[in-house]
């Protein structure tokens, strides 16, 4: 989830040519510069949802895993870079954060963190009805209704993200 002080709105410049050069294939517009009233939305959307989450007694940490864990599913590089630094700034450790993609097979995770996860990843991949059945009767064993609601949001959000970066290709460079 972002701020109105990060994200890809901050980046490249708006252009709304799609034309590529000879030879190459079309560049992406950035739909959150071409449509920045819809993205100021969402932007305020996930400032909401951070809210919600913070009021459900959810810390930071725990956000900033769900919105790796989503992001990982979907493949967003993005959101991946800019989610892996919000977690580590919120206290979180390299060690589990390289092993997030398989956190079911590690003892490193708590049990509420663990009920999060899968609801998230749930959420995430809603079409598998089973797994979807599973997570939410382990996620109500954890967690309370608003914590539900607010992991549940928090999935949501950072699936719209990761869609608006994936879909505009927003560049992920090295520092320098």
């Amino acid at each position: 989830m972002y701020t109105s002080e990060q994200g890809p709105a901050s980046g490249p410049e708006k252009s709304t040519s799609n034309q590529p050069s000879a030879g190459s294939t079309p560049r992406r517009i950035f739909i959150d510069k071409q449509s920045p009233k819809a993205y100021h939305a969402l932007v305020q959307t996930s400032e909401a949802v951070r809210a919600a989450a913070a009021d459900a007694g959810l810390g930071r940490r725990l956000v900033e895993l769900v919105n790796l864990r989503v992001s990982q599913i979907n493949g967003c590089a993005y959101c991946l870079r800019v989610h892996t630094r919000a977690a580590q700034r919120a206290g979180e450790t390299t060690e589990r954060l390289g092993v997030l993609s398989a956190w079911r097979d590690t003892e490193l995770f708590s049990p509420t963190e663990r009920a999060a996860l899968g609801l998230a990843e749930a959420t995430t991949v809603p079409s598998d009805a089973v797994a979807q059945e599973s997570a939410y009767t382990a996620a109500r064993a954890e967690l309370t209704e608003d914590q539900i609601a607010a992991v549940i949001w928090v999935a949501i959000t950072i699936n719209a993200f990761n869609r608006v970066s994936i879909l505009s290709k927003h560049p992920v460079r090295a520092d320098g």
